[in-house]
């Protein structure tokens, strides 16, 4: 009998495609799962309404739940409640560390600019960091610099 945990886990690898590292369930985009019998729907939202690989990743999901004998899915798209970066899961923010992007901080701690101005650098820790641009290769990602490792880093913005 199909379970939830079966097919979450299936889900762990589907990948998002523009940080390959990080699972679309660690990313906090699959928000839900229900199974009936051997029908499986699925609940998404994407990090952000324009999200280019919307189509990819609904794809992608169907190809691995498939490889695994699942064939009835329905994927939903939705935004009744929006993503935000708390919803990135602590083995998603150790991944995306360790892919070198520095993790959002939590939205609870997100009160001014402030909080983008020092992030610390995923490589070597340094909180001696200053934002370079607010904006980097995407929306959701800003530029810094390290003066410690003088290295240049990208930090997962909070949202």
């Amino acid at each position: 009998m199909l379970t939830r945990e079966q097919v979450y886990t299936w889900l762990e690898e589907v990948k998002d495609p523009e940080i390959p590292v990080l699972s679309l369930v660690d990313l906090g985009v699959i928000t839900d799962v229900q199974i009936n019998y051997n029908d499986v729907y699925i609940e998404m939202t994407p990090t952000f309404v324009g999200c280019p690989a919307l189509d990819f990743m609904k794809q992608d999901i169907h190809e691995t739940l498939g490889k695994h004998g699942v064939t009835n899915v329905s994927i939903d798209v939705t935004f009744r409640k929006a993503w935000n970066s708390d919803l990135i899961t602590e083995k998603g923010k150790a991944a995306l560390k360790k892919f070198g992007l520095a993790p959002p901080p939590s939205r609870e701690l997100f009160t001014e600019l402030d909080v983008l101005e020092h992030a610390t650098c995923p490589r070597c820790n340094g909180s001696d960091t200053e934002l370079r641009n607010t904006f980097g290769p995407t929306l959701c990602r800003s530029i810094h610099y390290c003066n410690t490792c003088r290295e240049a880093f990208e930090q997962f913005k909070p949202l």
